[in-house]
């Protein structure tokens, strides 16, 4: 406790309108007389247990879950802690509200909703001044940055300023579930403009009224941004979130090797996807080595799955163009095949010689794949006949309905067990009820990203690691993997417990900055003990004593 309160500290109305140190009715006797704020409260003072009773009844007693997700946004903006506090103890039921699905439909929105400024905007209209902007940013200890361009929201294509949703979503995740302080979180919208004709018309629109800038114009820019932001914040974290197949590729290759940095919807998605895979493999039998996996939908998230699993059966002792042989891919176009014209560069590698096949049906019942991932934002494709060939060919087979949010699945829960008798090994991108069939209830994995960056991020920033490697979200995955017990997989479960998942970051995050330290990544000595070093720097929301 404080012996005495900072004489920098903000006295009066202003404390209670500083989201970071804001108490609310749970400042003390103490703390009123000494912070000037009597008179500006209610008499009562509140424990935090009773503040956290009246959000989570205002909470439930909303018509929706838009209505719900304005509610906590607006509790983050006024009182930080309380809100991290309210997640943390309800993460399976806040969750799907401040992330997907409900954010989804809130960036769909965010012109009509916005309320309060929240995150960072750089512009095509700041070129030249961006270092000179971001340093009014007000916590100079930023430590992780989520930037978009707003180009592939999810499963909802062009969203441009509206997509800031995202990257405050994002990093509300990574305090909640691995623990890094708010004030080191800085979410970035990167505005180059909308293709969305429905937005530039909209004069509630938020965003830069023009179409996307490209090219030599938009690389420019990005860089000047990414400079800033490593002379500004040394040491800082950045991921890139939802941008457009034209550049993701492109932006992680380029900045990989010199910056720390990566893409979650390439590598996070590979990572989680194929843990989910290495836990089913505890259902179904088998090895990695026997698995051929068809993919449906060749972007950025189905081709980071492939990678990532390539890169797992290559730490088995296979070359990688035979590991590669173990993935197909029905895109757009058909089936990926070699021959086929105009394969764009990061679908190459995984263009087979094979007759060309027009439809997923017809490749499922040519290809025989064990498992079938959907990555393709197409709602309903997984049709009954899909799931009853991959059922006809498999005893247990691997079904995961992975995009967002939950209006894009490919199928839902209930269709894929229905469809195969219960035999299917079921995971998806958003949350499933549980589902009763004969006399078993399936609870359906959710292979969320949220499972991996966290516990990545946590590992990077505790380590000081300078570089994100591929190696890091291969660990990744097979510490999420191994954390799968035997009673999730008895209830058809391939992902530990939501409830779970700070220790199941905070053991990520172990692994990761093990693999820094061995690599030499960072200049840090490896502590004794690298997991009590991860948990002591995560963050608990806690009231601060000011008095």
């Amino acid at each position: 406790m404080n012996d005495q309160v900072p004489s920098t500290l903000h006295r009066g109305v202003k404390i209670l309108h500083d989201p970071v140190r804001n108490k609310g009715t749970a400042y003390t006797e103490a703390e009123r007389d000494a912070l000037n704020l009597r008179g500006l409260l209610p008499p009562r003072v509140h424990s935090m247990a009773e503040q956290e009773l009246r959000v989570l009844g205002n909470i439930r007693a909303k018509p929706t879950d838009l209505e719900r997700y304005l509610y906590l946004i607006a509790l983050q903006d006024r009182n930080e802690t309380l809100f991290y506090r309210v997640i943390m103890d309800n993460l399976e039921e806040m969750m799907p509200i401040i992330y997907t699905p409900t954010v989804g439909r809130a960036c769909q929105e965010f012109q009509h909703i916005y309320r309060k400024p929240r995150g960072f905007y750089v512009s095509y209209q700041d070129k030249g001044r961006i270092r000179e902007i971001l340093q009014n940013w007000p916590h100079k200890n930023a430590r992780i940055i989520v930037v978009t361009d707003g180009e592939r929201i999810l499963g909802l294509g062009d969203l441009g300023a509206d997509g800031m949703g995202i990257p405050i979503g994002k990093l509300s995740l990574y305090t909640a579930c691995a623990g890094i302080h708010p004030t080191q979180c800085l979410p970035v919208m990167f505005d180059v403009g909308t293709n969305n004709e429905k937005l530039l018309n909209d004069p509630l629109y938020n965003g830069l009224e023009r179409r996307r800038v490209r090219g030599e114009e938009y690389d420019a820019l990005f860089d000047e941004f990414i400079s800033a932001a490593k002379d500004l914040f040394p040491g800082i974290l950045i991921q890139i979130e939802d941008f457009g197949n034209t550049n993701a590729f492109r932006l992680l290759e380029k900045y990989r090797h010199n910056t720390c940095l990566f893409d979650d919807d390439i590598q996070g998605t590979g990572a989680v996807a194929v843990a989910g895979i290495i836990a089913a493999m505890r259902i179904t039998g088998g090895k990695l080595s026997d698995q051929k996996i068809l993919f449906l939908g060749a972007g950025e998230a189905g081709i980071g799955v492939a990678d990532v699993f390539v890169a797992a059966l290559r730490e088995e002792g296979m070359s990688t163009e035979d590991a590669r042989k173990h993935c197909w891919f029905v895109d757009s176009k058909g089936l990926l095949v070699g021959g086929r014209d105009n394969i764009a560069a990061h679908k190459a590698p995984y263009a087979h010689e094979h007759p060309y096949i027009e439809t997923l049906p017809e490749a499922v019942k040519a290809l025989k794949p064990t498992a079938l991932l959907g990555l393709s934002g197409q709602p309903g494709i997984f049709t009954k006949d899909v799931v009853e060939s991959m059922a006809r060919i498999n005893d247990r087979p691997i079904i995961f309905a992975l995009s967002n949010p939950t209006s894009k699945a490919e199928c839902t829960a209930e269709q894929a067990y229905t469809w195969s008798e219960g035999r299917a090994v079921f995971a998806s991108g958003s949350p499933f009820r549980s589902v009763k069939i004969d006399n078993r209830t399936l609870v359906p994995g959710q292979g969320n990203n949220a499972y991996i960056f966290p516990g990545v991020g946590l590992g990077v920033i505790v380590s000081r690691s300078r570089a994100v490697t591929d190696e890091m979200f291969l660990a990744a995955s097979h510490s999420l993997a191994n954390q799968v017990t035997a009673e999730d997989l008895e209830r058809g479960r391939v992902y530990p417990a939501l409830s779970r998942i700070r220790e199941v970051s905070a053991l990520i995050a172990r692994d990761v900055a093990k693999m820094a330290y061995d690599n030499g990544y960072t200049d840090k000595q490896e502590p004794d003990d690298i997991l009590a070093d991860v948990r002591d720097h995560m963050y608990h929301p806690v009231y601060p004593h000011y008095a």
